[in-house]
């Protein structure tokens, strides 16, 4: 009997894009003799471990101990000490090689996927990149420093392939840096793994990135932005020059309207239009907390009469800098143009779905060493446990809704890895017998099992 007989799911995974094994082709070897986990078992054995719900570096001795278990994962799982002492060895090029084998796994996913989906996939990539913070305990955490919540902390700086669920880059920080400083490596580097798989590629990110060099950067590869402004009095100065019937209905929200203003910073690409989007907020909705967000949306002036009670309602802003065109042929700005780019970069939360998923769903909630190393390869082991939640429900066709109907890894555990089975083994073959109640098991891993080898 095992309890995670879904682990059958992630090997059929493995062996139909040849996950592992492209890891290795990728990855430098770690140890001088030919034995034992490689570099790309090692992530994936932490990776299925954690799709399992293991947390901690620990948890792979429990699943050592689940010996029925242990037939159906892709790799051996080693000793949560063996892990440790692998992932120390790992250095830049081993980092490095794993976002190059991702990239190359993914072009494998898109031919098993069908025709229809595979054309959309390649038609257009939408990169996301956002920073998540881990907080860590004890002074012995190398690499961890206070972010401006006082708190001691990691910050991982990940990049989504959005349409396909897939993180594809990502930096391990410390608390103290800011993104800003790595986000144009980032952009290359990435940009240089997945060159090829897309006719067209772009770019979203939230205000926490504004700065010229990315657009610069993004521009000079040809990929369309839109990039959050940060509120200064020049942006304010614009947005409140702009009269009310310039604005025009967003998609999907009410009481919010979109408008282009005139602001283009100083140093930015020249053909960049800014958005201002503005919604309606009732006056007795204003928190009084001066430590609010939304208060800091809302322009001073009207926050003053709100809150003194003299207006019924003020205006909440945000700004996107964007060099997606907006304009009609003749130069006048379009109303669905602007209404369809400012819908596209609000979708931009598909990157703070992923940075969850993969704290409360795998196990990026806490990173479990002293060594920044270890913990850079536990970071991984998690982004590629969402990647094979990704590929699994794009495989499989459990997701019908083209990238909004997915699963999230928690999810995914309850009614898929984790069921639990009885393994036997009649005519030398091995056969899952898990329970009548219904689970996703004899659904997805049949579908999996037709398809070809990697």
């Amino acid at each position: 009997m095992t309890s995670s007989a879904g682990v059958a799911a992630v090997t059929e995974v493995d062996r139909v894009l040849a996950l592992t094994a492209t890891l290795d082709r990728h990855l430098p070897a770690i140890k001088q003799r030919d034995r034992g986990l490689s570099a790309g078992a090692t992530l994936t054995a932490i990776a299925s471990c954690q799709l399992a719900g293991g947390d901690h570096l620990v948890s792979l001795d429990r699943r050592r101990a689940d010996t029925a278990g242990q037939e159906l994962e892709p790799v051996p799982t080693p000793a949560s000490t063996t892990a440790a002492g692998l992932a120390q060895r790992f250095t830049e090029q081993q980092f490095s090689g794993i976002e190059a084998a991702i990239a190359q796994v993914n072009a494998r996913a898109l031919d098993l996927t069908g025709q229809v989906r595979s054309s959309a996939l390649r038609r257009r990539m939408t990169l996301d990149i956002d920073a998540t913070d881990i907080e860590v305990y004890g002074r012995t955490k190398a690499g961890a420093a206070y972010n401006y919540q006082g708190q001691r902390t990691y910050r991982a700086d990940v990049v989504l392939w959005a349409e396909l669920g897939v993180p594809v880059a990502a930096d391990l920080l410390s608390g103290a840096d800011d993104p800003r400083s790595s986000v144009v490596e980032l952009i290359r580097r990435t940009h240089a793994n997945l060159a090829g798989q897309a006719s067209q590629v772009a770019l979203r990110m939230d205000a926490g990135y504004f700065a010229a060099e990315a657009a610069l950067a993004a521009e000079e590869l040809g990929i369309e932005f839109a990039i959050g402004v940060k509120r200064n009095p020049a942006v304010w100065r614009a947005a409140l020059s702009v009269p009310d019937h310039a604005y025009t209905p967003v998609i999907g929200m009410t009481d919010t309207e979109v408008a282009a203003i005139r602001y283009t910073p100083k140093g930015w690409p020249k053909n960049i239009v800014c958005l201002a989007r503005r919604t309606r907020i009732r006056a007795d909705q204003v928190s009084r907390d001066p430590r609010a967000r939304k208060r800091r949306t809302i322009p001073t002036d009207q926050l003053t009469l709100a809150l003194d009670g003299r207006i019924e309602h003020v205006y909440g802003y945000s700004f996107i800098l964007t060099n997606r065109p907006v304009h009609t042929p003749h130069g006048a700005v379009d109303p669905e143009l602007l209404a369809e780019t400012e819908y596209w970069h609000r979708h931009r939360t598909d990157i703070e779905a992923l940075n969850k998923d993969a704290k409360h769903g795998a196990a990026l909630r806490h990173l479990p060493s002293a060594d920044q190393t270890v913990n850079r390869v536990w970071m991984w082991a998690a982004l590629l446990a969402c990647a094979i939640s990704s590929w699994i429900q794009e495989l499989s066709g459990i997701d019908r809704g083209n990238g909004r109907g997915r699963r999230t890894i928690t999810r995914l555990r309850h009614e898929l890895i984790n069921i639990p089975a009885r393994i036997t083994h009649p005519g030398r073959a091995t056969v899952l017998r898990p329970p009548p109640a219904a689970n996703l098991l004899p659904l997805v891993l049949p579908r999996l099992q037709a398809l070809p080898s990697g």
